[in-house]
């Protein structure tokens, strides 16, 4: 049986994914926890295929949301998927690219 990639998230993404929650639970009681089942299910994609997603730029993959206007911006590890970004698409595109993976 193939091992399934750990997730970490850095700081700013972690955060990026707690805003984008507490912003739609505000607009729409229960559309935070939607969001955050969205998270998930592309989170256990990425897991299964981590090399499935189109690369953004250089060795950072993309993968976007069906319901929400988010993308989720990670570099493969050796020992694990990176989190670099949970983007939202309408807003300064790029601003990730001087994050580091772990």
């Amino acid at each position: 049986m193939r091992e399934v990639m750990r997730i970490d998230f850095s700081p700013q993404a972690k955060a990026e994914f707690e805003d984008g929650e507490a912003y739609y639970e505000r607009q729409v009681p229960g559309l935070g926890a939607r969001f955050r089942t969205e998270v998930r299910q592309a989170l256990q994609r990425m897991r299964h295929w981590p090399l499935a997603a189109p690369v953004e730029r250089g060795d950072i993959r993309r993968m976007i949301l069906s319901r929400f206007p988010y993308k989720l911006l990670y570099s493969v590890e050796p020992d694990c998927l990176f989190i670099i970004a949970v983007a939202h698409m309408h807003r300064a595109p790029d601003y990730w690219i001087d994050r580091e993976p772990s």
